[in-house]
């Protein structure tokens, strides 16, 4: 043993993770709303926290602070939170985050047509008010509820949001957002496509009067009347794809004026100056449609039948009658239903040499992406408001939701990839704080190809610089 002289040897702290965060992916959303116009039209930091958390992870107000702390960010006290919403209610948020989305979609779409949709939102509570009644719910309950009308592009991307009485008939929904819409832009010329739920006579003139052009559903038994020639002269014998392009009285109730004149096998051309007491009908069969509509048939003429033979208790079915105080099926309904499986009808103002009959048709299915945003709304950003309970709150609520729905489909616009997707790509990537030996550094996660080429779709060149 040989004394270097040399003192005991200092050993090296090992290194310690003091936090970690995914400050990735808050950056990557705040980028995205920045670059939809959000931030010059609301500067509200913690409205867009509020925002973020929304798409990240819904939850309550008192929980947003732990979802923010995940994100690294420091999040305002919740007395803070409180007051950021009655500045959304009461400093017009929503109007000026519904011009960003405008905008937006002006630059990056077409705004010649337009989709709109209501929804219901229920709450647990015990007693109604003013706002949150019991109404016809698409959920089937029986809870108190608020009516939620979404009006967005052809794309899906949300252009307009409105909040009824929880009572209030879906019909009675579509005229105030839209007209909302028309005043704050500016519009005079543009389609609206709605479904069969808002075809009413007023609904219709209303559209017609204010200068829009509408398509909306037809309801099924109002096929016999619009097809009265055809039936004269084919009878119920359609080809698959098969169109009839013809008129159908403005009255709703089908009352007022006849369509189709059975002496004349050509169907009408629709014109707004001759038909002054019709609108243009088209009507499409589909044999896949037919098939999906003869189950659906068979299904109810059985339980009619094992209704009056007694085997089954319920309410009176469709398809069966009482006479004499005995159900008996009513052949006559049955009959008339077969002969229009397979029909779908359309009603419309706008005339043959603008748009074609197919393309009336295409425009209604793109129905699907506005009840694609609803799906989004209840699933991915958990809209339903369980802990707000006063207009204003609901409102305010609504307002996040809203631009957390535009947040979200800009998002998927330029990754291709579903929200949840994206948030299980870039979640787990977190920055991580170290302390090696007393010297305290923020290191960056690593990233490989796919989460690169997600970041560069999230990116514009207003982004990037």
């Amino acid at each position: 043993f040989t004394d270097t002289g040399a003192g005991p040897r200092q050993l090296v702290a090992r290194a310690q993770v003091l936090k970690s965060c995914s400050a990735l992916l808050y950056d990557a959303l705040a980028g995205v709303y920045a670059d939809l116009g959000f931030d010059d039209a609301v500067d509200d930091q913690v409205f867009r926290d509020l925002v973020i958390t929304r798409v990240v992870e819904p939850t309550s107000l008192l929980d947003a602070d732990r979802v923010l702390a995940e994100l690294g960010r420091t999040s305002a006290s919740l007395s803070t939170r409180k007051r950021t919403l009655r500045r959304a209610s009461a400093g017009g948020y929503r109007a000026q985050i519904a011009s960003a989305c405008f905008n937006n979609a002006c630059a990056t779409g077409d705004l010649s047509l337009v989709l709109y949709d209501v929804t219901t939102l229920y709450f647990e509570a015990e007693k109604e008010d003013d706002l949150r009644k019991v109404g016809y719910s698409k959920e089937r309950r029986v809870d108190p509820q608020i009516v939620v009308g979404l009006l967005v592009d052809r794309q899906g991307f949300p252009l307009e949001i409105g909040c009824f009485e929880g009572n209030k008939a879906e019909t009675l929904t579509i005229v105030p957002i839209v007209k909302a819409f028309q005043t704050r832009h500016q519009i005079t010329d543009m389609v609206v496509v709605a479904d069969a739920g808002m075809l009413s006579t007023s609904n219709l003139r209303d559209l017609d009067e204010a200068g829009l052009r509408f398509i909306v559903g037809s309801r099924v038994t109002k096929a016999p009347n619009d097809l009265a020639s055809h039936f004269h002269w084919h009878g119920s014998l359609f080809t698959d794809g098969q169109i009839i392009d013809t008129i159908t009285p403005r009255d709703q109730r089908g009352t007022a004026t006849k369509s189709s004149d059975p002496k004349r096998k050509a169907e009408p051309v629709w014109n707004a100056a001759t038909h002054t007491k019709s609108w243009r009908a088209v009507w499409a069969y589909s044999t896949k449609r037919a098939v999906r509509d003869i189950k659906t048939l068979n299904l109810q003429e059985n339980k009619a039948r094992a209704v009056i033979a007694g085997d089954k208790t319920a309410r009176t079915p469709r398809f069966v009658k009482t006479r004499n105080g005995a159900r008996e099926l009513d052949e006559a309904s049955l009959q008339r239903a077969r002969d229009l499986v397979g029909l779908k009808g359309y009603v419309t103002n706008i005339d043959t040499t603008l748009m074609p009959a197919t393309e009336i048709i295409a425009s209604y299915h793109d129905l699907w992406r506005v009840e694609q945003s609803f799906r989004m709304s209840k699933s991915d950003l958990a809209a339903r408001p369980m802990f707000a309970r006063t207009r204003d709150a609901i409102e305010a609520h609504l307002t996040i939701v809203f631009t957390a729905l535009a947040l979200s489909r800009e998002v998927q616009t330029r990754t291709g990839l579903s929200l949840r997707r994206l948030l299980r790509t870039l979640k787990p990537l977190r920055n991580a704080t170290i302390d090696i030996n007393g010297v305290i550094a923020t290191y960056p996660p690593a990233l490989n190809p796919q989460v690169e080429t997600i970041l560069n779709a999230l990116q514009t060149e207003k982004s990037r610089h």
